[in-house]
């Protein structure tokens, strides 16, 4: 088949890789049909995430039931499924606690308690590095999906993959900020980042009883995108001082709830390059650290974007003073998708209007290069597996070790 392969930092190609095969009695091969590009997949791309081999990417993908192990009981062939993104086996402590990010038995090979940088990681995740269990991901023509009866939603025929591919992973995940700052009705939310991600955060806050949102973004076509589609205010930390605009426009105290959806790989100049590098950091936390500072005592700061490695000079002192909530990591997208699906299918939330990009699978290279580069204003780039199908020169599969 077909796949999006990455193979070292700054290239990921459309190569020749085996088909999945069932491996266990509870998995099921999916045909994709539609699948995404994500701000997690560009710090695999840039290598601030490691990955030392080849690996299928992408985490965010939809198709139809091919193959079923026989040990599934709830999917058939033929049956149209958006996959959420972490691996859940939906039986350990975790997964029965409503923690499914947690799960003890998907990441067999690196799972643990500790949390460290190379090891003892959390649930597996598809498509994301060795250290996430490995599995290979769904920006291909087919995929194996594992413990296939827990994760996977049938979704409605008479719903385009557009309306509803974006609840394998951004849309729960930019809920999961704002349902973690438990909002009670006519907060201020600031929102670090207009990324797809921030893009879901934003809508996530309306319907969630904001009374103002307010989206940061160093990119004037990304906030442009931000206006048109959440009707929320944008700041421009190239035009103003974020966090004095802010708390002007909060009667000085700040927002009730700020969200990173940026992560470690923020705009940087060489001054924060230095540092980094003094401190033998990966990226940088300035936007969390802008987020502390905008935030309002005693009010949630929830952190969406991806963090990778310890951080010298961490604000605690800020934190503790202001008792500030915090709230971070994977998204649990179990929690949420059966609701969320709900808004989807009673038109309570658009999400494809977030789209900028529609490109076959053999435009992969391209459609990572524009996103990454913040190219042709690209805010998110969709993927058909099955569009314009292209023959590479590679003839002989990758290998990919799963």
């Amino acid at each position: 088949m077909k796949a999006a392969v990455f193979h070292k930092p700054g290239d990921i190609r459309y190569d020749t890789v085996e088909d999945p095969r069932i491996e266990q009695d509870t998995d099921v091969i999916l045909k994709v049909t539609s699948t995404a590009i994500c701000g997690s997949d560009l710090h695999i791309l840039s290598g601030g995430v490691p990955q030392p081999k080849p690996m299928v990417m992408g985490h965010e993908f939809m198709g139809i039931v091919e193959e079923v192990g026989k040990g599934v009981k709830n999917l058939k062939k033929g049956d149209r499924v958006v996959v959420p993104f972490p691996i859940s086996c939906g039986h350990c402590f975790f997964c029965q606690h409503d923690a499914s990010p947690a799960c003890e038995n998907s990441n067999y090979k690196h799972y643990g308690p500790n949390g460290d940088m190379a090891d003892q990681k959390g649930a597996a995740l598809f498509g994301y590095t060795d250290l996430y269990g490995g599995y290979s991901g769904g920006q291909a023509e087919y995929v194996r999906v594992p413990y296939a009866d827990i994760s996977p939603r049938v979704v409605p025929d008479n719903m385009s993959d557009e309306q509803v591919l974006f609840l394998t992973d951004i849309f729960p995940t930019g809920w999961s900020a704002i349902d973690w700052a438990q909002l009670k009705g006519g907060e201020v939310v600031a929102i670090f980042g207009s990324g797809p991600v921030g893009l879901m955060a934003q809508k996530a806050a309306w319907l969630n009883g904001a009374s103002r949102v307010i989206a940061i973004d160093p990119l004037n076509y990304r906030l442009e995108k931000a206006k048109a589609v959440n009707k929320v205010d944008t700041l421009n930390p190239h035009e103003v001082d974020v966090v004095e605009a802010i708390r002007e426009m909060t009667g000085g105290r700040g927002a009730d709830v700020c969200v990173d959806a940026v992560g470690f790989e923020p705009e940087r100049d060489l001054l924060d390059k230095a540092k980094a590098l003094f401190n033998f950091e990966v990226g940088s936390m300035k936007v969390l650290d802008m987020a502390f500072k905008a935030v309002r005592r005693m009010g949630t700061v929830s952190i969406m974007g991806v963090y990778g490695s310890t951080y010298d000079n961490f604000p605690l002192h800020r934190v503790f003073d202001k008792g500030i909530t915090l709230k971070m990591g994977q998204a649990p997208v179990l929690n949420y998708i059966d609701h969320l699906i709900e808004l989807v299918k009673t038109e309570k939330v658009v999400l494809d209007d977030i789209i900028t990009h529609t490109l076959p699978l053999s435009e992969v290279t391209h459609g990572y290069e524009i996103f990454n580069k913040k190219e042709e204003d690209c805010v998110k780039v969709v993927l058909k597996p099955w569009e314009q199908r292209k023959e590479t020169e590679n003839k002989e599969p990758v290998k990919i070790e799963n």
